[in-house]
Formats: C-alpha cells, structure tokens, sequence
C-alpha cells in the first residue's frame, strides 16, 4: 500500500477508538473510558496493511489498560511493511472521563528505530512552532525562552502565550513565566494536543513548558516532525525503580540523564494521526446524531510536511460495528 494511503488508514484507527471512548463522556469512570478506546483500536488495527509493532504503549504508570509495549498489531500479511507505533488511544483520559476538553486518540507510525524506546516515566519539555528551531533550549528556562521567542518573533514577551499543564509540581515554571509578564494557559491534561497548538499560527498558544509523561513526548515530537516545530526532553527521575526501568528499556550504554533532541525523540518518515474526542482547541469532538456521527481528524506525514485536516461523516447503517451494539459484538468477535 502507498503510503499516503497508508496514512489515510491510520486516521481510521483513530476515529474508531475515538467513537467507542466518546460514548462514555462525562461519566466519571476513566478505566471504562480508555478501556473501550482500546478495544476499539486493536479491533480497527487488523485490517490495517501492516506488519506492526507496538514501541510506544499507554498506561504502565497509572495501570490503565494498555496496548502494551511489543504487542504485534495489523494483518501481519505477506507484503505488508514491517512498522513501529507509537500511540494513546485516549489522551487525556479524565478529560473524556469527566466531560472536559481536550482528550484525543492518537497514532504516530515509522519504520523501525525512528521512536526513542521511552520507559512510561516522566519527562520535562519545552515545544514551540517551526520559528522556534535553533533557538529553545530545555537547559536555559523558562524566563530566557520566551525571551528568545519574543525577539525571534519581534514581539514583547507580554504578547506571548505559555501552556502549561495545572499541577503542583509546576508552580515554580508558572511563577517565573509570570515574571517576564508573559501570559499563561494552564489545561488539565493533554500536553500533545498542546504542543501540537505551537505549530498553529491561529491556535494562540506560542510555548508549551513542563512535566509530563515521556511516551507522550514521543508522540509530540512526531507531530512536530511533521509540522516543523521543535521539542526538547528530559526524562525525570524520582525514584530508583525509575532509573532501572529507563536503563532496562533504552540500553545500559544509554545516557538517560541527556537532553533529547526532536530528532532523539522521533525521526525518519513518520505517519501521525490524531481525532478529538472532545471538543478542543485544535479539534473538534465526536458528534453524534441518529443515525451516525461526525468525527475531526488532523493526519500528517514528515517526508512531505502534509497536514490534512479531515471531517469524516461514519453511517451507522452502512458501518454497523460503530453503534454500541455492534461495537461490543465485534469486541466480543475478536476475543477482546
């Protein structure tokens, strides 16, 4: 299969899990709601033309269900090309959990090698747009960031805007973007959409700081490939066990305390598939109406810097597996 195709394909996986997820929106039950985003994507991932291999899973910090790390998914068919996947199929689980903006699937494909082997522990970032490349730097701070940025840019540090997820752990990031007089957007969850919003010139946000999960930081990084802009990373470590597991995953030889560039975190011909499934700045959520539903989607690819943003229309009647019956009898026809 072509590659656009196969990029094409990928975007269904998505708006599959998605639908399945977007049914339990608001009702407060975070296990349920990735659950049967999962479900839905291993379901839709067979009768994609790959030979795949899962290097970028969800969920080991917080035991959620996951497809794990090394699970084969595709048609394993004769021909089909031999891929790596990064992915979370609900990003931002209490945000679709609790009815709050924001959460999407998401699936980042390469070949083999181009994703960091990122143990699921945290990671400090920094992310900004394509202007950016040459010029963020992790080891520097926040404040000489956005001092960088803003005459990068010709603008007053006043006129740019940070996104940062509202934790405890971050007060001493927001309290010295404050002191530059820049402004701020604190979200709940869901640091991939926000560092995708760096790249959209329409999207306000100018630079994403902070603490989050390292897989995630992957999945940012393959959609700042496609889309120009740059991301540095730092695993953080806070326990012994965390170091072991880094060391285990990425190679005893590897320096784990190192700053990660885009390229370490993810390179090469990458394939990047995301659909909301609630409402957020950079997508829309899954609407339902009788008789279907309608889904938003942003699809890339590296090599051409293609960035697709796709409305889909899904008849229930013509594909009978997305209605909640037919969604938990195909779950139940796959032994899910």
């Amino acid at each position: 299969m072509q590659e656009r195709n196969l990029a094409l394909e990928l975007v269904r996986v998505t708006e599959a899990a998605s639908i399945a997820c977007a049914r339990s929106m608001g009702q407060g039950n975070p296990t349920r709601s990735d659950q049967l985003a999962v479900n839905a994507m291993r379901a839709a991932f067979d009768a994609l033309h790959i030979s795949g291999t899962v290097v970028i899973g969800e969920g080991e910090r917080d035991e959620a269900p996951m497809l794990f790390i090394g699970e084969e998914v595709g048609r394993w068919a004769d021909g089909d090309r031999k891929m790596d996947i990064a992915l979370d199929p609900l990003e931002g689980t209490n945000l679709c959990a609790y009815g709050r903006p924001g959460a999407l699937s998401v699936i980042a494909m390469a070949p083999h090698g181009c994703f960091l082997n990122a143990p699921d522990i945290y990671m400090n970032k920094v992310a900004a747009g394509p202007d950016s490349r040459g010029i963020i730097d992790i080891t520097v701070g926040p404040q000489e960031n956005l001092r960088r940025l803003a005459q990068a840019r010709g603008l007053e540090v006043e006129d740019l805007t940070a996104i940062v997820l509202d934790r405890p752990r971050h007060e001493e990031i927001i309290a010295e973007i404050r002191s530059v007089g820049a402004r701020i957007r604190l979200i709940e969850d869901g640091d991939v959409d926000a560092a995708i919003a760096t790249c959209k010139p329409d999207s306000g946000i100018d630079i994403l700081f902070g603490i989050g999960g390292a897989p995630e930081g992957v999945l940012a990084a393959a959609a700042m490939q496609c889309m120009g802009g740059d991301i540095q990373g730092q695993l953080m470590f806070y326990k012994d066990e965390e170091r072991k597991r880094a060391r285990k995953i990425m190679g005893d030889d590897a320096d784990i305390e190192a700053v990660l560039t885009r390229d370490d975190l993810a390179h090469g011909d990458i394939l990047f598939a995301a659909t909301g499934v609630t409402a957020g700045g950079m997508l829309e959520g899954v609407r339902f109406f009788a008789d279907g539903c309608r889904t938003h989607s942003l699809v890339m690819r590296s090599k051409s810097g293609t960035v697709r943003t796709i409305e889909a229309v899904h008849n229930f009647e013509q594909k009978p597996h997305y209605t909640s019956e037919g969604f938990h009898q195909k779950m139940k026809s796959v032994g899910k």
